[in-house]
């Protein structure tokens, strides 16, 4: 969908990741748009960050993909250097581009990439004016109002109202404090610079707001931070200005200040402040790129940017309407336009994705207390160097791709020597059996398409340098990606998790779907009901399971610890917080998604044995057990040992349950299986060859155990 070849020249497709209250009103400003232009037709799709930037790459690089794509400026430095969106300084005037703020206008060697409508994209201090009338203006009067706003209202020995909360596991919220201490993420040469004193005062501040001082909750995501401040549970919150609208909207007097100066440095703590607009897909012919400036400079009218700071409290990009009285007067927008001054601009080169990656094990480790700050800077500082190391990996090999190009034509030639009987055969026979091929036709080409061409075309990446640098220029260098992935320690740490992960899995679902089935199997009243509540997990959507157990892992207000504390009187666990319980946590959610799958294959299989076999047995005295053993087993084997196989393939690939629960292998990246370790490589540092080497030596150990379990079982002997 899209600029492709056939797409509409009348029809625009905006990308973006914007909240369903900013969506609202881009909606009414195309409206506008459109009732204006009615030969023009204007379409916005939503797509989560993460999906937007890899769907935009992939697309883009297919030659289709929207004709704009909207989002925060970091985006911009990946999307230059694979050139896959176009110079806007040789679309806009240069008289027009003077009436933005320069902050709005994204440059990268030279050239403009991005147009913003919105400027900032930045953190501040939120606070709930029914709590506290006055925000703190250092780090310590934050601890001693969060001290005293922090209550146990019931004396029950669980907090009720916090202090302060936020996103604090995310490095992206730590920024401010980094900066506060007076340290950044790079030098002036981009090198990166994590191993500072600033780093290590900036990770025991944190620690210490938790742990100490006890202002912050022990466990607090995006979602949990949001809900305890809209719900009057939070006197003060870190959040963007993405955020602020929805808080109004839920009945929070709420006002925003700069966050706090750090005593100690004399500095304020300062956040990564960015853009966010519009670029356009390089795909884009030049015929249609009239409508699409028209579209731009609409959408980033100082009319329109006005109606969108009223109704989102977002700070505009037009220099225009800065003397507005409502932007004059808004406290908010003053506000927001003072901490935008205090922050430090977000660097828009590719290097940022290696530095959050970098960031995230070793901040989370000290957080869960299985590394100090010290160590933890040491450690970021190694991890971003190697992986800012991989990210601009820059390998070619002229000799490697002529010899690929040789043993695939000697390849294609045996193929065709070893087949030329049934090659032959075919032909002589085609005019009898003509009809019988006509009606295969359509299952080959689908089989052509969704199975042989993806998995050859991926055969083929695996041999590739494909990166960030090689996008649409990549080459074959042979088998230096798979050299890569076996000389990496990580692959045999993770592999054995994945082997753990996928037997503990798959013998949970085997051993309770056959015990359910037995029973179910049985005559039970109310047998039809308790059938139905037990296919449930199956029939819900794997996302919905997922992040629905995420919530009840929470240490504090998570419905499994309530039960723990309240109800068995053993103490709370921290489930998302240590590596270990992580991943119990993760294997519990799966194995309450895949039981049901295995009980309803067992049941079919159970009621296909012949009742006189259990009779017979009854008369010659048999127990269950050897009922269970001799009758039982043996005959739903055939049937149980192919679910079982696939079972192993499915736990094996299982992404979403790992990435969902464990939010992206949190924390410290230790919750990883190989599935989601490769799908990280691909598109968090654009490694898309080594992924794909990654994939290959995946689907080899599923084949290999998939033949195996077959042969050794010998479950499909009777088939043939």
């Amino acid at each position: 969908m899209g600029c492709g070849k056939k797409s509409d020249p009348n029809e625009i497709i905006i990308w973006h990741q914007m909240r369903v209250d900013e969506r609202e009103v881009l909606q009414r400003h195309l409206d506008n748009f459109m009732k204006l232009n009615h030969e023009i037709k204007v379409t916005q799709l939503y797509k989560e960050t993460e999906e937007l930037r890899s769907g935009f790459i992939i697309a883009a690089i297919g030659g289709q993909g929207p004709e704009l794509v909207y989002g925060p400026e970091d985006q911009v430095g990946p999307f230059e250097i694979m050139k896959i969106i176009k110079p806007l300084d040789e679309i806009f005037s240069e008289e027009y581009l003077n009436n933005f703020n320069e902050k709005a206008k994204v440059y990268s060697n030279g050239k403009l990439w991005m147009l913003a409508d919105k400027l900032g994209n930045h953190l501040t201090l939120v606070y709930n004016k029914a709590l506290l009338k006055s925000p703190p203006e250092t780090d310590r009067e934050l601890i001693e109002i969060g001290k005293k706003l922090t209550l146990d209202k019931n004396n029950d020995g669980k907090t009720d109202q916090y202090g302060l909360v936020w996103n604090y596991t995310e490095p992206f919220f730590f920024i401010p404090f980094l900066t506060g201490y007076g340290g950044w993420v790079f030098d002036d040469s981009l090198n990166p610079t994590l191993n500072s004193q600033a780093m290590i005062s900036g990770l025991k501040f944190i620690a210490e707001l938790r742990d100490k001082h006890k202002i912050i909750p022990n466990e607090a995501d995006y979602e949990i931070a949001d809900v305890l401040f809209k719900e009057g549970r939070a006197a003060m919150l870190i959040n963007g200005d993405w955020s602020w609208a929805s808080y109004g909207k839920s009945g929070i007097d709420y006002g925003i200040s700069p966050l706090p100066l750090i005593e100690e440095t004399g500095l304020r703590a300062a956040p990564m402040v960015s853009a966010k607009g519009f670029s356009i897909n390089a795909n884009v012919k030049d015929d249609k790129l009239s409508i699409i400036k028209k579209l731009m400079e609409f959408l980033l009218s100082p009319e329109n940017q006005l109606q969108t700071a009223k109704q989102l409290n977002t700070f505009p990009t037009r220099k225009e309407v800065y003397q507005d009285p409502f932007i004059l007067k808004d406290e908010i927008l003053q506000n927001s336009q003072k901490q935008i001054e205090f922050g430090k601009p977000m660097p828009i080169v590719s290097e940022m994705r290696a530095i959050w990656d970098a960031m995230r094990p070793s901040y989370q480790a000290v957080l869960g207390g299985t590394i100090g700050p010290e160590q933890a800077a040491i450690q970021m500082q190694k991890d971003a160097v190697k992986k800012i190391a991989e990210l601009k990996e820059d390998v070619t090999s002229e000799s490697a791709e002529q010899i690929f190009f040789i043993i695939a034509g000697i390849g294609i030639f045996i193929l065709i020597i070893l087949s030329r009987k049934t090659c032959i055969s075919f032909i002589l026979t085609f005019k009898e059996n003509r009809f019988a091929y006509f009606f295969l036709l359509p299952a080959l080409i689908v089989m052509g398409l969704v199975i042989f061409y993806p998995f050859f075309y991926n055969v083929v990446l695996s041999l590739s340098n494909m990166n960030l640098r090689h996008i649409s220029d990549w080459g074959i260098i042979g088998f230096d990606q798979y050299v890569k992935v076996f000389s990496e320690p990580v692959f045999y740490s993770v592999f054995l998790k994945t082997i753990f992960w996928t037997f503990s899995n798959v013998f949970f679902h085997v051993v309770l779907g056959v015990a359910l089935a037995l029973l179910l199997n049985r005559s039970l009243p109310g047998k039809g009901i308790f059938r139905t509540l037990l296919i449930l997990p199956w029939a819900i959507p794997q996302y919905i399971v997922a992040l629905t157990w995420r919530g009840m892992f929470n240490y504090e207000y998570g419905s499994i610890n309530l039960i723990f504390t309240k109800y068995l009187m053993l103490p709370a666990v921290e489930w998302l917080k240590s590596p270990t319980e992580a991943f119990l946590a993760v294997i519990l959610t799966n194995v309450w998604l895949g039981f049901p799958f295995m009980m309803i294959i067992s049941l079919g299989a159970l009621q296909s044995i012949p009742q006189e076999l259990y009779e017979a047995a009854d008369i010659e005295g048999a127990r269950w057990f050897h009922k269970l053993k001799s009758i039982t087993i043996p005959l739903i084997k055939p049937v149980l040992i192919p679910a079982i196989t696939l079972g192993i393939i499915w736990t094996f690939n299982n992404l979403n349950v790992v990435w969902l629960v464990s939010n992206a292998g949190e924390p410290s990246d230790q919750t990883h299986i190989l599935v989601s370790y490769v799908y990280k490589a691909a598109f968090n540092l654009y490694r898309y060859g080594y992924a794909a080497a990654f994939s290959m030596v995946i689907f080899l150990i599923l084949l290999l155990m998939s033949i195996s379990l077959i042969k050794k079982t010998k479950a499909t002997e009777s088939v043939y």
